[in-house]
């Protein structure tokens, strides 16, 4: 059997569908991803938006977090 089960072809049956799912009557058949998968892609997303910054905005970004944490909270 399929990992996820096909959507209806016709357009009413879907909307009915994503009506149920909306609405709590009918579960999500969709996976959470698990932990590890969340952790890995989180690990990856980090160093892939930084090579698509420049020098510039990557540096723009470290001093507004270090000021973050150096901020004095009241």
């Amino acid at each position: 059997m399929a990992k996820n089960p096909k959507r209806p072809r016709d357009p009413n049956q879907l909307a009915k569908l994503i009506a149920d799912i909306a609405t709590g009557e009918e579960g999500n058949s969709y996976p959470e991803p698990t932990d590890a998968k969340k952790r890995k892609a989180g690990l990856k997303g980090g160093s892939e938006r930084a090579k698509s910054l420049t020098p510039e905005k990557r540096k723009e970004i470290s001093q507004k977090a270090a000021a973050k944490r150096w901020e004095q909270e009241d």
